[in-house]
């Protein structure tokens, strides 16, 4: 379910920032952004208010008509996002909404993606979400330990991920350098949730046993531009 936004309530705090410091800048300088694929002139970014899809908001606002899109997880944090990107973009941004209860089958990450996906293919429009190289391989290593290594692909029917070849450390760069501010999501930092759990305790091992990891994937990455997820 989409919705345009309403105004929120006055003097809430938003905590947003325009630095990380657990994050290197690994660049001096511009900042270079490779975009896969071709897209279309008009689109629409799914934005959380973090710093990956605030900085690919600002980036691709350079040479197209960009939408703002928002989808409510309907948590406190969520809540606190939508306040902040409404303050950004007033009455331009969109909101998809969570349109039924979660199934006793799906974990929290299933649910929160199937109602995303949901609100995403509802739409007749080409829809960009900020994935990047670091979530290709959280992603590949998730589903190796489950038997097959996949990686996220270029594409979801009207959804199209074209960021894949950048570090995240890209993006927090460019968010630095472009003054673009971007908001926290503290349950990131949340390890009951298996992406988190990967990221914190499971990436760095990883990277012992094979520090050419990213390098791996991205070659992957650049080999399958056209494949679609079914």
């Amino acid at each position: 379910m989409l919705q345009k936004t309403q105004r929120p309530c006055v003097g809430t705090k938003i905590k947003m920032t325009t630095d990380q410091p657990n994050i290197p800048n690994l660049t001096k300088g511009a900042v270079m952004i490779q975009v896969q694929g071709k897209n279309p002139r008009e689109v629409w970014v799914a934005c959380s208010g973090g710093v990956d899809s605030m900085a690919a908001v600002d980036f691709l606002s350079n040479s197209h008509s960009v939408n703002v899109l928002f989808f409510d997880h309907g948590t406190e944090t969520s809540s606190e996002a939508k306040k902040f990107l409404y303050e950004k973009f007033g009455e331009k941004l969109l909101v998809g909404r969570l349109t039924y209860s979660k199934t006793a089958g799906e974990s929290w990450e299933e649910y929160w993606r199937n109602q995303r996906y949901a609100c995403f293919h509802s739409m007749s429009v080409p829809i960009i979400t900020c994935h990047h190289l670091d979530d290709c391989v959280e992603t590949w290593i998730w589903s190796s330990l489950h038997g097959t290594g996949k990686i996220i692909p270029y594409r979801n029917r009207n959804v199209y991920r074209p960021f894949r070849l950048n570090r995240k450390c890209t993006f927090t760069n460019w968010a630095r350098n472009h003054s673009v501010p971007w908001v926290e999501d503290s349950s990131n930092q949340d390890i009951k949730h298996m992406r988190n759990f990967i990221r914190k305790e499971l990436m760095e091992k990883c990277l012992v046993v094979n520090p050419g990891l990213h390098k791996v994937i991205r070659k992957k990455v650049l080999q399958d531009e056209d494949r679609t997820e079914t």
